[in-house]
């Protein structure tokens, strides 16, 4: 092994060596690799572990009205979910006192904005994924087209922020509807925003999760196959059926994929 030393500076600014990692043969890389990998498949059976004990939390009732502007006019706390049975609500700090007013919202939550996968994927769950500030829509519209964003963005004009625990600082919480009866299923915040913005990440703090057959879930929640719904964004509501000869390799894929992530 080789050990080489990169220079850098330290904390007066003066030039110094770093210690880097090894320098090592193709066969050394592959079996530090497979240790570290073993660590990895460990760390996602337990993420899998605990997406799956989110979707046994116990539900709490909204039982409070909640108004927002919105594009439309005012919307109700129902009306976010725009007929879809899921909703995840994420509160971003746009609005007067708020650093980059009036031009930028808070950079975290600008940053996490960027990262938003496409809406139709989550859409394709029954999942609707909303932001929510303290500015006006005229503002709120303003900001979203200066920077490319696509997500739905309301209002907050009552204590819908105090009450669930946003007011001071960000978070997603995530909702479910039977008919026209609203419950809170989960709430992250702090550096559990960090990790959001794919669909996946999104769907695994949601009550019904992805899904998807392979997913340890209550008995009667919606599940189908992997793969089978996945889709291209503009293509969710096209009638075509996927092609066969793709249907076999995926499914051929999927069974190897699940039986090396059980190893």
């Amino acid at each position: 092994m080789t050990t080489t030393k990169t220079p850098g500076k330290d904390q007066n600014g003066e030039q110094s060596a770093s210690r880097t990692p090894p320098i090592v043969s193709q066969q050394e890389w592959d079996a530090a690799r497979q240790q570290l990998l073993a660590k990895e498949k460990a760390f996602t059976r337990s993420r899998d572990a605990l997406a799956a004990e989110r979707r046994r939390m116990p539900w709490l009732a909204v039982d409070k009205n909640y108004e927002f502007d919105g594009p439309q006019g005012t919307a109700s706390l129902l009306d976010l979910f725009e007929s879809r049975r899921q909703l995840i609500v994420y509160r971003a700090f746009f609005e007067p006192g708020v650093f980059g007013w009036p031009d930028h919202a808070c950079r975290g939550c600008s940053l996490g904005a960027d990262q938003v996968a496409h809406l139709a994927h989550l859409n394709a769950r029954d999942t609707t994924l909303v932001y929510a500030s303290r500015a006006p829509q005229q503002d709120i519209e303003r900001l979203k087209a200066r920077m490319g964003w696509k997500m739905p963005w309301y209002t907050i004009t009552d204590s819908f922020d105090t009450d669930f625990g946003v007011n001071e600082w960000h978070g997603h919480n995530a909702f479910i509807r039977d008919g026209d009866k609203v419950f809170r299923t989960y709430f992250i915040n702090e550096r559990g925003d960090e990790a959001m913005g794919t669909t996946w990440s999104y769907l695994d703090i949601t009550a019904l999760g992805r899904q998807e057959t392979w997913e340890d879930s209550p008995e009667g929640y919606p599940q189908t196959p992997p793969y089978k719904w996945w889709n291209w964004h503009d293509n969710y509501d096209a009638e075509a059926l996927p092609d066969r000869q793709w249907v076999q390799v995926s499914e051929a894929k999927e069974a190897t994929f699940r039986r090396r992530d059980a190893e």
